[in-house]
Protein backbone atom coordinates (compact mmCIF):
# COMPACT_ATOMS: atom_id res chain seq x y z
CA UNK A 1 0.00 0.00 0.00
CA UNK A 2 1.59 3.25 -1.09
CA UNK A 3 2.22 5.88 1.62
CA UNK A 4 0.19 9.11 1.63
CA UNK A 5 1.88 12.17 0.14
CA UNK A 6 2.79 14.92 2.64
CA UNK A 7 0.40 17.84 2.21
CA UNK A 8 3.22 20.36 2.81
CA UNK A 9 5.25 19.10 -0.18
CA UNK A 10 5.02 20.83 -3.51
CA UNK A 11 3.77 19.41 -6.74
CA UNK A 12 7.34 18.89 -7.98
CA UNK A 13 8.28 16.51 -5.24
CA UNK A 14 8.87 13.01 -6.62
CA UNK A 15 7.17 10.15 -4.83
CA UNK A 16 10.09 7.76 -4.34
CA UNK A 17 8.63 5.57 -1.60
CA UNK A 18 10.62 7.25 1.25
CA UNK A 19 8.59 8.26 4.30
CA UNK A 20 9.51 11.60 5.80
CA UNK A 21 7.98 10.70 9.19
CA UNK A 22 6.28 7.82 10.90
CA UNK A 23 3.25 9.86 12.01
CA UNK A 24 0.06 8.93 10.31
CA UNK A 25 1.49 6.14 8.20
CA UNK A 26 -0.87 3.42 7.06
CA UNK A 27 1.38 0.59 5.97
CA UNK A 28 2.69 -2.72 7.05
CA UNK A 29 5.50 -5.03 5.97
CA UNK A 30 8.94 -3.66 5.08
CA UNK A 31 9.46 -0.05 4.08
CA UNK A 32 11.95 2.77 4.32
CA UNK A 33 11.43 5.11 7.27
CA UNK A 34 13.62 8.23 7.52
CA UNK A 35 16.18 6.79 5.10
CA UNK A 36 16.59 3.43 6.83
CA UNK A 37 15.00 0.00 6.34
CA UNK A 38 12.27 -0.90 8.84
CA UNK A 39 10.27 -4.07 9.43
CA UNK A 40 6.77 -4.21 10.88
CA UNK A 41 6.27 -6.73 13.63
CA UNK A 42 2.65 -7.85 14.22
CA UNK A 43 1.72 -9.33 17.57
CA UNK A 44 -0.11 -12.63 17.50
CA UNK A 45 -2.95 -13.75 19.80
CA UNK A 46 -1.99 -15.82 22.80
CA UNK A 47 -4.44 -18.58 21.84
CA UNK A 48 -2.15 -19.71 18.96
CA UNK A 49 0.58 -22.22 19.60
CA UNK A 50 3.90 -21.97 17.90
CA UNK A 51 3.34 -25.29 16.24
CA UNK A 52 0.00 -24.19 14.79
CA UNK A 53 1.27 -20.89 13.49
CA UNK A 54 2.86 -20.51 10.08
CA UNK A 55 4.46 -17.39 8.75
CA UNK A 56 2.68 -17.95 5.50
CA UNK A 57 -0.72 -17.46 7.17
CA UNK A 58 -0.15 -13.73 6.91
CA UNK A 59 0.79 -11.82 3.80
CA UNK A 60 3.17 -8.96 3.79
CA UNK A 61 0.40 -6.61 2.67
CA UNK A 62 -2.13 -7.61 5.37
CA UNK A 63 -3.14 -4.95 7.91
CA UNK A 64 -4.16 -5.89 11.44
CA UNK A 65 -6.47 -3.37 13.09
CA UNK A 66 -6.57 -2.43 16.71
CA UNK A 67 -3.12 -3.69 17.70
CA UNK A 68 0.20 -2.05 18.35
CA UNK A 69 2.70 -2.21 15.57
CA UNK A 70 6.43 -1.94 16.19
CA UNK A 71 8.81 -0.73 13.54
CA UNK A 72 12.25 -2.17 13.99
CA UNK A 73 15.12 -1.13 11.80
CA UNK A 74 17.14 -3.79 10.02
CA UNK A 75 20.53 -2.81 8.77
CA UNK A 76 20.65 -3.30 4.99
CA UNK A 77 22.83 -6.12 3.76
CA UNK A 78 26.03 -5.06 2.09
CA UNK A 79 26.04 -5.54 -1.64
CA UNK A 80 29.29 -6.90 -3.07
CA UNK A 81 28.96 -4.50 -5.95
CA UNK A 82 28.96 -1.41 -3.63
CA UNK A 83 32.22 -0.10 -2.20
CA UNK A 84 32.97 -0.96 1.41
CA UNK A 85 32.26 1.86 3.91
CA UNK A 86 35.19 3.77 5.30
CA UNK A 87 36.32 2.93 8.81
CA UNK A 88 35.82 6.53 9.96
CA UNK A 89 32.16 6.59 9.02
CA UNK A 90 29.66 6.18 11.86
CA UNK A 91 27.11 3.39 11.52
CA UNK A 92 23.59 4.50 10.72
CA UNK A 93 21.45 5.02 13.86
CA UNK A 94 18.78 2.52 14.65
CA UNK A 95 15.35 4.10 14.38
CA UNK A 96 12.37 2.71 16.17
CA UNK A 97 8.90 4.11 16.32
CA UNK A 98 5.60 3.06 17.78
CA UNK A 99 2.50 3.61 15.83
CA UNK A 100 -0.68 3.85 17.85
CA UNK A 101 -3.44 1.43 17.27
CA UNK A 102 -5.70 4.28 16.31
CA UNK A 103 -3.46 5.14 13.40
CA UNK A 104 -3.57 1.58 12.20
CA UNK A 105 -7.30 1.43 12.74
CA UNK A 106 -7.84 4.44 10.47
CA UNK A 107 -7.31 2.19 7.47
CA UNK A 108 -10.57 1.45 5.68
CA UNK A 109 -11.98 -2.03 6.23
CA UNK A 110 -13.28 -2.02 2.67
CA UNK A 111 -9.77 -1.65 1.23
CA UNK A 112 -8.47 -4.68 3.15
CA UNK A 113 -11.37 -7.08 3.58
CA UNK A 114 -9.07 -10.03 4.16
CA UNK A 115 -7.75 -8.56 7.40
CA UNK A 116 -11.18 -8.52 9.02
CA UNK A 117 -11.42 -12.29 8.74
CA UNK A 118 -8.20 -12.90 10.63
CA UNK A 119 -8.16 -13.33 14.43
CA UNK A 120 -7.17 -10.46 16.66
CA UNK A 121 -3.51 -10.22 17.48
CA UNK A 122 -2.11 -9.98 20.98
CA UNK A 123 0.91 -7.95 22.00
CA UNK A 124 4.18 -9.77 21.51
CA UNK A 125 7.51 -9.51 23.20
CA UNK A 126 10.11 -7.26 21.60
CA UNK A 127 11.84 -9.05 18.78
CA UNK A 128 15.45 -10.04 19.21
CA UNK A 129 18.05 -9.84 16.45
CA UNK A 130 17.88 -13.61 16.13
CA UNK A 131 14.13 -13.46 15.58
CA UNK A 132 14.61 -10.69 13.07
CA UNK A 133 17.04 -12.80 11.09
CA UNK A 134 14.59 -15.68 11.27
CA UNK A 135 11.63 -13.65 10.01
CA UNK A 136 13.54 -11.77 7.35
CA UNK A 137 12.60 -13.01 3.90
CA UNK A 138 15.17 -13.08 1.14
CA UNK A 139 13.71 -13.03 -2.35
CA UNK A 140 16.03 -13.73 -5.32
CA UNK A 141 16.32 -11.14 -7.98
CA UNK A 142 14.67 -12.16 -11.20
CA UNK A 143 17.54 -10.68 -13.17
CA UNK A 144 19.96 -13.24 -11.68
CA UNK A 145 17.93 -16.30 -12.76
CA UNK A 146 19.74 -18.19 -15.52
CA UNK A 147 17.53 -19.56 -18.29
CA UNK A 148 18.75 -22.83 -19.81
CA UNK A 149 17.49 -24.63 -22.85
CA UNK A 150 16.77 -28.32 -22.44
CA UNK A 151 16.22 -31.18 -24.80
CA UNK A 152 12.94 -32.99 -25.02
CA UNK A 153 14.33 -35.95 -23.13
CA UNK A 154 15.20 -33.74 -20.14
CA UNK A 155 11.56 -32.88 -19.59
CA UNK A 156 10.22 -36.36 -20.29
CA UNK A 157 12.08 -38.43 -17.73
CA UNK A 158 10.31 -41.71 -18.46
CA UNK A 159 10.87 -41.56 -22.20
CA UNK A 160 13.34 -44.11 -23.64
CA UNK A 161 15.26 -43.91 -26.87
CA UNK A 162 15.51 -46.73 -29.40
CA UNK A 163 19.13 -47.55 -28.57
CA UNK A 164 17.97 -49.04 -25.25
CA UNK A 165 16.21 -51.88 -27.10
CA UNK A 166 19.21 -54.19 -27.12
CA UNK A 167 19.23 -57.93 -27.61
CA UNK A 168 20.60 -58.50 -24.10
CA UNK A 169 17.60 -56.67 -22.66
CA UNK A 170 14.81 -58.06 -24.81
CA UNK A 171 15.79 -61.66 -25.52
CA UNK A 172 15.15 -64.29 -22.90
CA UNK A 173 18.40 -66.22 -22.29
CA UNK A 174 16.40 -69.40 -21.86
CA UNK A 175 15.11 -69.14 -25.42
CA UNK A 176 18.20 -67.80 -27.17
CA UNK A 177 19.52 -70.38 -29.62
CA UNK A 178 23.27 -70.79 -29.24
CA UNK A 179 25.28 -71.75 -32.31
CA UNK A 180 25.91 -75.41 -32.87
CA UNK A 181 29.01 -76.63 -31.02
CA UNK A 182 32.09 -77.64 -32.96
CA UNK A 183 33.65 -80.97 -32.10
CA UNK A 184 32.64 -84.53 -32.93
CA UNK A 185 31.18 -85.78 -29.65
CA UNK A 186 29.94 -82.34 -28.56
CA UNK A 187 27.93 -82.06 -31.74
CA UNK A 188 26.68 -85.65 -31.26
CA UNK A 189 25.37 -84.83 -27.77
CA UNK A 190 23.76 -81.69 -29.14
CA UNK A 191 21.99 -83.65 -31.88
CA UNK A 192 20.83 -86.60 -29.72
CA UNK A 193 19.41 -84.26 -27.07
CA UNK A 194 17.20 -82.57 -29.59
CA UNK A 195 19.38 -79.42 -29.52
CA UNK A 196 18.70 -78.97 -25.81
CA UNK A 197 22.19 -79.78 -24.48
CA UNK A 198 24.88 -77.49 -25.87
CA UNK A 199 28.32 -78.12 -24.38
CA UNK A 200 29.97 -75.39 -26.42
CA UNK A 201 32.91 -75.59 -28.77
CA UNK A 202 35.84 -77.84 -28.24
CA UNK A 203 39.23 -76.48 -27.18
CA UNK A 204 40.54 -76.68 -30.73
CA UNK A 205 37.54 -74.79 -32.10
CA UNK A 206 37.89 -72.06 -29.50
CA UNK A 207 41.59 -71.65 -30.33
CA UNK A 208 40.78 -71.41 -34.04
CA UNK A 209 38.14 -68.76 -33.48
CA UNK A 210 40.48 -66.81 -31.23
CA UNK A 211 43.13 -66.87 -33.94
CA UNK A 212 40.56 -65.69 -36.47
CA UNK A 213 39.77 -62.77 -34.21
CA UNK A 214 43.45 -61.81 -33.99
CA UNK A 215 43.87 -61.86 -37.75
CA UNK A 216 40.64 -59.97 -38.42
CA UNK A 217 41.42 -57.17 -35.94
CA UNK A 218 40.73 -53.76 -37.52
CA UNK A 219 43.58 -51.63 -38.81
CA UNK A 220 43.42 -47.85 -38.53
CA UNK A 221 44.89 -45.35 -40.94
CA UNK A 222 45.79 -45.91 -44.56
CA UNK A 223 47.19 -48.92 -46.36
CA UNK A 224 49.89 -50.94 -44.59
CA UNK A 225 52.95 -52.13 -46.53
CA UNK A 226 54.72 -55.35 -45.49
CA UNK A 227 57.72 -56.40 -47.62
CA UNK A 228 59.12 -59.95 -47.41
CA UNK A 229 62.94 -59.93 -47.62
CA UNK A 230 65.68 -62.48 -48.16
CA UNK A 231 69.30 -62.20 -49.26
CA UNK A 232 69.45 -65.75 -50.57
CA UNK A 233 67.29 -67.48 -53.12
CA UNK A 234 65.64 -70.83 -52.53
CA UNK A 235 64.67 -70.21 -48.88
CA UNK A 236 60.95 -69.93 -49.66
CA UNK A 237 60.46 -66.14 -49.78
CA UNK A 238 57.75 -66.33 -52.46
CA UNK A 239 56.00 -69.22 -50.69
CA UNK A 240 55.98 -67.27 -47.42
CA UNK A 241 54.52 -64.23 -49.19
CA UNK A 242 51.79 -66.41 -50.71
CA UNK A 243 50.89 -68.14 -47.45
CA UNK A 244 50.83 -64.88 -45.53
CA UNK A 245 48.57 -63.24 -48.11
CA UNK A 246 46.19 -66.21 -48.19
CA UNK A 247 45.92 -66.35 -44.39
CA UNK A 248 45.14 -62.63 -44.24
CA UNK A 249 42.64 -62.66 -47.09
CA UNK A 250 40.88 -65.77 -45.77
CA UNK A 251 40.15 -64.27 -42.31
CA UNK A 252 39.80 -60.56 -43.00
CA UNK A 253 36.97 -58.65 -44.67
CA UNK A 254 39.11 -55.97 -46.29
CA UNK A 255 41.23 -56.32 -49.44
CA UNK A 256 44.74 -57.80 -49.48
CA UNK A 257 47.17 -57.63 -52.41
CA UNK A 258 50.59 -59.16 -52.98
CA UNK A 259 52.88 -57.34 -55.42
CA UNK A 260 55.70 -59.20 -57.13
CA UNK A 261 58.56 -56.68 -57.23
CA UNK A 262 61.28 -59.17 -58.13
CA UNK A 263 63.44 -57.74 -60.94
CA UNK A 264 64.56 -61.25 -61.89
CA UNK A 265 61.20 -62.59 -63.09
CA UNK A 266 59.27 -63.46 -59.96
CA UNK A 267 56.97 -66.48 -59.69
CA UNK A 268 54.39 -65.13 -57.26
CA UNK A 269 51.50 -65.21 -59.76
CA UNK A 270 52.24 -68.84 -60.55
CA UNK A 271 51.65 -69.80 -56.93
CA UNK A 272 47.94 -68.97 -57.03
CA UNK A 273 47.11 -70.82 -60.26
CA UNK A 274 44.90 -68.07 -61.69
CA UNK A 275 47.13 -65.70 -63.63
CA UNK A 276 45.45 -62.76 -65.33
CA UNK A 277 48.07 -62.24 -68.01
CA UNK A 278 48.70 -58.67 -66.78
CA UNK A 279 51.76 -57.49 -64.87
CA UNK A 280 52.98 -54.56 -62.83
CA UNK A 281 54.08 -52.94 -66.09
CA UNK A 282 50.45 -52.85 -67.26
CA UNK A 283 49.42 -51.12 -64.04
CA UNK A 284 52.19 -48.56 -64.40
CA UNK A 285 51.07 -47.70 -67.92
CA UNK A 286 47.36 -47.58 -67.02
CA UNK A 287 47.63 -45.91 -63.60
CA UNK A 288 46.13 -42.66 -64.93
CA UNK A 289 43.05 -44.56 -66.16
CA UNK A 290 42.38 -46.38 -62.90
CA UNK A 291 39.37 -44.63 -61.35
CA UNK A 292 37.78 -47.50 -59.43
CA UNK A 293 38.34 -51.02 -58.18
CA UNK A 294 36.86 -52.50 -61.36
CA UNK A 295 39.72 -50.97 -63.32
CA UNK A 296 42.41 -52.53 -61.15
CA UNK A 297 40.59 -55.87 -60.85
CA UNK A 298 41.14 -56.42 -64.58
CA UNK A 299 44.90 -56.35 -64.03
CA UNK A 300 45.35 -58.38 -60.84
CA UNK A 301 44.73 -62.10 -60.36
CA UNK A 302 42.62 -63.48 -57.49
CA UNK A 303 42.61 -66.87 -55.81
CA UNK A 304 39.84 -68.58 -53.85
CA UNK A 305 40.85 -66.87 -50.57
CA UNK A 306 40.26 -63.44 -52.23
CA UNK A 307 43.98 -62.66 -52.33
CA UNK A 308 44.87 -60.38 -55.26
CA UNK A 309 48.26 -60.82 -56.88
CA UNK A 310 50.05 -58.39 -59.18
CA UNK A 311 52.54 -60.38 -61.24
CA UNK A 312 55.96 -59.27 -62.43
CA UNK A 313 57.10 -59.34 -66.06
CA UNK A 314 58.17 -62.67 -67.39
CA UNK A 315 60.91 -61.10 -69.51
CA UNK A 316 63.99 -60.52 -67.31
CA UNK A 317 65.05 -57.52 -69.42
CA UNK A 318 61.71 -55.80 -68.87
CA UNK A 319 61.71 -56.77 -65.19
CA UNK A 320 65.08 -55.18 -64.66
CA UNK A 321 63.67 -51.92 -65.99
CA UNK A 322 61.10 -51.92 -63.15
CA UNK A 323 62.59 -49.15 -60.98
CA UNK A 324 61.85 -47.60 -57.61
CA UNK A 325 59.81 -44.89 -59.36
CA UNK A 326 57.60 -47.55 -60.93
CA UNK A 327 57.14 -49.19 -57.54
CA UNK A 328 56.06 -45.89 -56.00
CA UNK A 329 53.45 -45.51 -58.76
CA UNK A 330 52.15 -49.01 -58.13
CA UNK A 331 52.14 -48.42 -54.37
CA UNK A 332 50.11 -45.22 -54.75
CA UNK A 333 47.44 -47.01 -56.78
CA UNK A 334 47.34 -50.03 -54.45
CA UNK A 335 47.04 -47.81 -51.37
CA UNK A 336 43.69 -46.47 -52.66
CA UNK A 337 42.02 -49.88 -52.91
CA UNK A 338 43.77 -52.23 -50.42
CA UNK A 339 44.30 -52.29 -46.67
CA UNK A 340 47.44 -54.45 -46.66
CA UNK A 341 50.02 -54.49 -49.47
CA UNK A 342 52.53 -57.36 -49.36
CA UNK A 343 55.67 -57.08 -51.47
CA UNK A 344 57.66 -60.07 -52.67
CA UNK A 345 61.06 -58.44 -53.10
CA UNK A 346 63.89 -59.72 -55.20
CA UNK A 347 66.89 -61.63 -53.93
CA UNK A 348 69.24 -59.29 -52.09
CA UNK A 349 68.66 -55.88 -50.62
CA UNK A 350 70.47 -53.56 -52.99
CA UNK A 351 68.51 -53.99 -56.21
CA UNK A 352 66.66 -51.16 -57.96
CA UNK A 353 63.29 -51.54 -56.14
CA UNK A 354 64.54 -52.11 -52.58
CA UNK A 355 64.94 -48.44 -51.66
CA UNK A 356 61.33 -47.58 -52.45
CA UNK A 357 60.16 -50.80 -50.79
CA UNK A 358 61.85 -49.97 -47.51
CA UNK A 359 60.56 -46.39 -47.61
CA UNK A 360 56.96 -47.59 -47.68
CA UNK A 361 57.46 -50.45 -45.20
CA UNK A 362 55.36 -50.46 -42.04
CA UNK A 363 56.65 -53.88 -40.95
CA UNK A 364 59.37 -56.23 -42.20
CA UNK A 365 59.27 -60.02 -42.65
CA UNK A 366 62.68 -61.69 -43.10
CA UNK A 367 62.82 -65.31 -44.31
CA UNK A 368 65.64 -67.54 -43.10
CA UNK A 369 66.40 -71.16 -44.01
CA UNK A 370 67.41 -73.89 -41.59
CA UNK A 371 71.07 -74.04 -42.56
CA UNK A 372 74.16 -72.29 -41.30
CA UNK A 373 74.72 -70.06 -44.35
CA UNK A 374 71.02 -69.19 -44.75
CA UNK A 375 70.67 -68.27 -41.07
CA UNK A 376 73.85 -66.22 -41.18
CA UNK A 377 72.68 -64.28 -44.27
CA UNK A 378 69.39 -63.51 -42.55
CA UNK A 379 71.21 -62.20 -39.49
CA UNK A 380 73.50 -60.09 -41.68
CA UNK A 381 70.40 -58.66 -43.37
CA UNK A 382 69.23 -57.40 -40.01
CA UNK A 383 72.64 -55.86 -39.40
CA UNK A 384 72.58 -54.09 -42.78
CA UNK A 385 69.12 -52.69 -42.07
CA UNK A 386 70.19 -51.43 -38.65
CA UNK A 387 73.24 -49.74 -40.17
CA UNK A 388 71.22 -47.99 -42.88
CA UNK A 389 68.60 -46.25 -40.77
CA UNK A 390 66.03 -49.02 -40.26
CA UNK A 391 66.90 -50.05 -36.70
CA UNK A 392 63.37 -49.37 -35.47
CA UNK A 393 61.92 -51.52 -38.24
CA UNK A 394 64.29 -54.34 -37.27
CA UNK A 395 63.14 -54.29 -33.64
CA UNK A 396 59.53 -54.72 -34.76
CA UNK A 397 60.35 -57.21 -37.56
CA UNK A 398 59.37 -60.88 -37.85
CA UNK A 399 61.72 -63.69 -38.80
CA UNK A 400 60.25 -66.79 -40.45
CA UNK A 401 62.28 -69.98 -40.07
CA UNK A 402 61.15 -71.87 -43.15
CA UNK A 403 61.77 -75.59 -43.44
CA UNK A 404 62.19 -75.98 -47.18
CA UNK A 405 63.56 -79.55 -47.15
CA UNK A 406 62.05 -82.74 -45.73
CA UNK A 407 63.55 -84.66 -42.90
CA UNK A 408 65.31 -83.47 -39.80
CA UNK A 409 66.97 -80.07 -39.98
CA UNK A 410 70.77 -79.96 -39.99
CA UNK A 411 70.86 -77.13 -37.47
CA UNK A 412 69.23 -76.79 -34.10
CA UNK A 413 66.10 -74.72 -34.63
CA UNK A 414 65.90 -73.75 -30.97
CA UNK A 415 69.27 -72.02 -31.16
CA UNK A 416 68.20 -70.09 -34.25
CA UNK A 417 64.97 -69.15 -32.53
CA UNK A 418 66.82 -67.79 -29.50
CA UNK A 419 69.27 -65.85 -31.68
CA UNK A 420 66.67 -64.06 -33.75
CA UNK A 421 64.37 -63.35 -30.80
CA UNK A 422 67.18 -61.30 -29.30
CA UNK A 423 67.06 -59.01 -32.33
CA UNK A 424 63.47 -58.92 -33.61
CA UNK A 425 59.96 -58.84 -32.16
CA UNK A 426 58.80 -62.36 -33.08
CA UNK A 427 59.94 -65.61 -34.69
CA UNK A 428 57.54 -67.98 -36.50
CA UNK A 429 58.46 -71.50 -37.63
CA UNK A 430 56.99 -72.79 -40.88
CA UNK A 431 57.08 -76.59 -41.20
CA UNK A 432 57.84 -78.52 -44.32
CA UNK A 433 54.87 -79.17 -46.59
CA UNK A 434 55.12 -81.27 -49.75
CA UNK A 435 52.32 -79.25 -51.30
CA UNK A 436 54.54 -76.16 -51.15
CA UNK A 437 57.75 -77.97 -52.03
CA UNK A 438 56.24 -79.15 -55.33
CA UNK A 439 56.50 -75.61 -56.69
CA UNK A 440 53.00 -75.66 -58.16
CA UNK A 441 50.00 -73.51 -57.33
CA UNK A 442 49.17 -73.43 -53.63
CA UNK A 443 45.68 -74.19 -52.40
CA UNK A 444 45.28 -72.93 -48.86
CA UNK A 445 42.72 -75.60 -48.00
CA UNK A 446 44.98 -78.40 -49.21
CA UNK A 447 47.85 -77.52 -46.91
CA UNK A 448 48.67 -79.70 -43.96
CA UNK A 449 46.96 -78.49 -40.76
CA UNK A 450 50.31 -77.64 -39.16
CA UNK A 451 51.35 -75.54 -42.16
CA UNK A 452 48.03 -73.74 -42.34
CA UNK A 453 48.14 -73.07 -38.60
CA UNK A 454 51.67 -71.66 -38.85
CA UNK A 455 50.64 -69.36 -41.72
CA UNK A 456 47.67 -68.10 -39.72
CA UNK A 457 49.88 -67.49 -36.70
CA UNK A 458 52.23 -65.47 -38.92
CA UNK A 459 49.29 -63.43 -40.16
CA UNK A 460 48.12 -62.76 -36.60
CA UNK A 461 51.58 -61.60 -35.52
CA UNK A 462 51.80 -59.30 -38.55
CA UNK A 463 48.41 -57.72 -37.77
CA UNK A 464 49.35 -57.21 -34.13
CA UNK A 465 52.53 -55.45 -35.19
CA UNK A 466 50.67 -53.20 -37.61
CA UNK A 467 48.14 -52.28 -34.94
CA UNK A 468 50.92 -51.50 -32.46
CA UNK A 469 52.71 -49.27 -34.96
CA UNK A 470 49.46 -47.40 -35.68
CA UNK A 471 48.92 -46.70 -31.98
CA UNK A 472 52.53 -45.57 -31.53
CA UNK A 473 52.24 -43.23 -34.51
Amino acid sequence: MAPERNENEGEDVVDNGVLATTDGTETTGIGIVEGVTAQVEVALPATFDDDDFDDDDFDDDDVVQGEDVTLVEIAPAHDARDPLPLAAEEPAPVASASVASASVASASAASVPAAAAKPAAVPAEPATPTDLDHHERVRPRTSEITLQSRRLGDFEVDRESSDLLTADRLLDPAHVVRPEPEGAWRHLVYTLSGRRINLGDSRHARARKQLDSRIAAPLTGGAKFVPVLSRKGGVGKTAVTTLLGMALADAREDRIIAVDANPDRGTLAERIGRPSGKTVRDLVRARADVHGFNDISQIVARDHTRLDVLASDSDPHVSEAFSDTDYRDVADVAAHFYSVVLTDTGTGIVHSVMQATLEHADELVIVAGLSVDEARLASETLTWLESNGYAERVRSAIVVLNTARPGAALVRADELDAHFRSRVRAVVRLPYDPHIASGSAISFRDLQPETREAARELAAVVVEGLRASSVAA
